[in-house]
């Protein structure tokens, strides 16, 4: 590719090669939604929540196509502080990234340090400090939101969990 070319969808240069477990995503999602929604997670920690009744095979459909949608689209983010401490990274379809603030404690200067690669080619986010200027929730939310064009790029189901 040269330098004129354009990859598409944009993708971030940034891959983060520390998270906290798949294990303690689950947990953290299976306690955010009481316990009450089927899940599908993704090798790299993006879950998906999936209609109830669908068998293992719709839920993965379904799962791949919400994954696809929201990289083929446009990766909108909400980044949510909880209650807890952590923050829950939500796009504009039902998927979402962990941020689990206890983990990230020993790994905020990565993050601070790297945080801009997390943005996608071209992208701008405008933000209340000014264009691609991020607090603490921002950076971590651009750390979150890595995981998901990971698992968008070669998505990989490990686990569907039921409610």
């Amino acid at each position: 590719m040269n330098a004129t070319e354009k990859l598409f969808p944009p993708v971030p240069e940034w891959q983060p090669d520390f998270s906290p477990s798949n294990e303690a995503l689950l947990e953290m999602m299976v306690f955010y939604t009481n316990n009450q929604k089927d899940l599908v997670q993704f090798r790299h920690g993006t879950i998906v929540i999936v209609p109830d009744g669908l068998n293992p095979e719709e839920a993965h459909e379904f799962a791949l196509k919400v994954i696809s949608d929201i990289y083929h689209f446009h990766p909108d983010m909400n980044p949510t502080p909880m209650k807890d401490g952590n923050l829950v990274v939500q796009y504009n379809h039902p998927a979402f990234n962990i941020v689990i603030d206890e983990f990230i404690e020993g790994h905020m200067g990565k993050i601070q340090k790297h945080h801009l690669k997390g943005l996608a080619t071209d992208e701008v986010l405008i933000t209340p400090s000014g264009n691609n200027v991020f607090d603490e929730v921002g950076m971590k939310a651009l750390y979150g939101r890595a995981f998901m064009f990971m698992d968008a790029q070669n998505p990989e189901i490990i686990n569907l969990h039921r409610h």
